[in-house]
Protein backbone atom coordinates (compact mmCIF):
# COMPACT_ATOMS: atom_id res chain seq x y z
CA UNK A 1 0.00 0.00 0.00
CA UNK A 2 1.30 3.23 -0.76
CA UNK A 3 1.99 5.97 1.90
CA UNK A 4 1.76 9.68 0.93
CA UNK A 5 4.71 11.79 1.53
CA UNK A 6 4.34 15.93 1.97
CA UNK A 7 6.71 18.59 -0.38
CA UNK A 8 6.52 21.63 0.27
CA UNK A 9 6.49 24.05 -2.46
CA UNK A 10 8.76 26.80 -2.11
CA UNK A 11 7.34 29.72 -4.39
CA UNK A 12 3.90 29.40 -7.11
CA UNK A 13 5.18 26.34 -8.29
CA UNK A 14 7.72 23.27 -9.32
CA UNK A 15 8.20 21.82 -12.65
CA UNK A 16 7.39 17.90 -12.86
CA UNK A 17 10.96 16.62 -14.06
CA UNK A 18 12.50 19.24 -10.96
CA UNK A 19 10.77 17.35 -8.14
CA UNK A 20 11.51 13.36 -9.89
CA UNK A 21 15.45 15.13 -9.07
CA UNK A 22 15.00 16.70 -5.80
CA UNK A 23 13.55 13.76 -4.44
CA UNK A 24 15.92 11.58 -5.99
CA UNK A 25 13.37 9.25 -8.39
CA UNK A 26 15.79 10.51 -11.43
CA UNK A 27 19.94 10.85 -11.16
CA UNK A 28 19.78 13.67 -13.77
CA UNK A 29 17.06 15.59 -16.23
CA UNK A 30 17.57 13.23 -18.76
CA UNK A 31 16.52 10.30 -16.50
CA UNK A 32 13.77 12.83 -15.26
CA UNK A 33 12.45 13.57 -19.29
CA UNK A 34 12.77 9.26 -19.88
CA UNK A 35 10.82 8.64 -17.19
CA UNK A 36 7.85 11.36 -17.90
CA UNK A 37 7.97 9.96 -21.70
CA UNK A 38 7.93 6.62 -20.56
CA UNK A 39 4.30 7.23 -19.11
CA UNK A 40 5.70 6.43 -15.84
CA UNK A 41 4.52 9.20 -13.88
CA UNK A 42 0.73 10.18 -12.52
CA UNK A 43 -0.36 13.83 -12.08
CA UNK A 44 -3.88 13.75 -10.13
CA UNK A 45 -4.31 10.02 -10.80
CA UNK A 46 -3.92 10.72 -14.75
CA UNK A 47 -0.29 9.59 -16.86
CA UNK A 48 1.59 13.15 -17.30
CA UNK A 49 3.56 13.53 -20.44
CA UNK A 50 4.43 16.82 -20.19
CA UNK A 51 7.98 17.08 -18.61
CA UNK A 52 7.40 20.76 -17.53
CA UNK A 53 4.27 20.48 -15.90
CA UNK A 54 3.78 22.61 -13.60
CA UNK A 55 3.09 21.56 -9.69
CA UNK A 56 1.00 23.53 -7.27
CA UNK A 57 -0.11 23.12 -3.88
CA UNK A 58 -3.18 20.46 -4.00
CA UNK A 59 -1.47 18.34 -6.68
CA UNK A 60 -0.45 14.61 -5.92
CA UNK A 61 2.47 13.01 -7.91
CA UNK A 62 2.32 9.24 -8.17
CA UNK A 63 5.91 6.90 -9.39
CA UNK A 64 6.28 3.63 -8.39
CA UNK A 65 3.80 3.39 -5.42
CA UNK A 66 5.21 6.53 -4.06
CA UNK A 67 2.59 9.29 -3.51
CA UNK A 68 3.76 12.71 -2.85
CA UNK A 69 1.55 15.78 -2.08
CA UNK A 70 2.47 18.99 -2.84
CA UNK A 71 1.62 22.08 -0.61
CA UNK A 72 2.16 25.12 0.15
CA UNK A 73 5.14 26.93 1.73
CA UNK A 74 3.77 28.61 5.13
CA UNK A 75 3.55 32.33 5.20
CA UNK A 76 3.85 32.97 8.48
CA UNK A 77 7.30 34.87 8.67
Amino acid sequence: MSKTRPFIIHGEYIELIQLLKVLSYAESGGHAKALVEQGLVKLNGQIELRKRAKLRPGDQVEYRGNLIQMQAESSKA
